[in-house]
């Protein structure tokens, strides 16, 4: 049951539940890993799917009422030209907050704990 990410065709890959339970840990590395998409099936019929977590998180953050006013909230600024660059708005970060613009190497991190 290997197949390389290379030869994959777009779209999810429709399995069998049968096929599924005998090689669900390569699936399941294929799904987290290869971030491969599977679409279960019994007797022909799609009846669950496998993602990745993170795609699964994507998928209920945009389901959320919340996310959804924002986006459309933010299209709506953009198209009225309530926008600016972002390097006027990175310059004012670095303004308002000076302890963040004296990091001079970005690869920097700050310790925690």
């Amino acid at each position: 049951m290997t197949k390389r990410a290379s030869r994959r065709k777009p779209g999810p890959t429709r399995l069998p539940l049968t096929q599924a339970r005998a090689h669900l840990g390569e699936i399941i590395r294929r799904v987290q890993v290869d971030k491969e998409q599977f679409v279960l099936e019994r007797g022909g019929v799609p009846v669950a799917a496998l993602i990745d977590l993170d795609e699964f998180e994507d998928f209920l953050e945009l389901h959320d009422p919340g996310v959804d006013r924002a986006l459309k909230e933010s299209r709506a600024d953009y198209l009225a030209g309530r926008t600016r660059p972002a390097g006027e708005l990175l310059a004012e970060i670095r303004e308002n907050c000076p302890e963040e613009g004296r990091r001079t190497d970005p690869k920097a991190r700050r310790k925690v704990g």
